[in-house]
């Protein structure tokens, strides 16, 4: 969290954040990550190790939850740890920010493709190059498993 701070909106740089999700200590659901979810106006960002311990995630300027469509602003982010912190910004192309229902949680897309993909189960997700963050895929396998998942809001 700390990396990311400077990659933050300007507006959230100096707020407290806290850890409102965790698979170690809730378990690996994405209902119950979208029961932790702050409120509906709180940002989020999700933080994910691999099993090949690669860390990666997302950024989103409104809270994570079902939905049945896409929703979220140009503030939405997907990021790498591999080997330094890269940001990949929203290009303007489309709109695809965050989608997710009880089978899937998706961050960016266009063209069949997404930036960052989870399952209902949280033990696997996947990465590609999206058209709405030009991102690179964030692990180093397009589809990968998923050892440690927290999402944190603001305090």
């Amino acid at each position: 969290v700390p990396q990311l701070g400077p990659q933050l909106p300007p507006r959230l740089a100096q707020q407290p954040w806290h850890l409102l999700y965790s698979t170690g200590r809730d378990g690996f659901s994405l209902r119950t990550l979208y029961r932790s979810g702050a409120r509906p106006d709180s940002p989020a960002l999700l933080l994910i190790r691999d099993t090949e311990a690669q860390a990666f995630g997302a950024f989103s300027a409104t809270a994570i939850r079902s939905s049945s469509g896409f929703y979220g602003t140009g503030e939405t982010f997907l990021f790498s740890f591999c080997p330094e912190l890269k940001v990949f910004r929203w290009t303007g192309r489309n709109d695809f920010f965050v989608n997710g229902d009880v089978n899937l949680l998706m961050v960016g897309g266009g063209s069949g493709r997404f930036g960052l993909w989870l399952d209902a189960d949280l033990h696997h997700g996947g990465s590609q190059p999206c058209e709405t963050f030009d991102n690179e895929t964030l692990s180093q396998r397009e589809e990968f498993c998923i050892q440690d998942l927290e999402m944190w809001g603001l305090a």
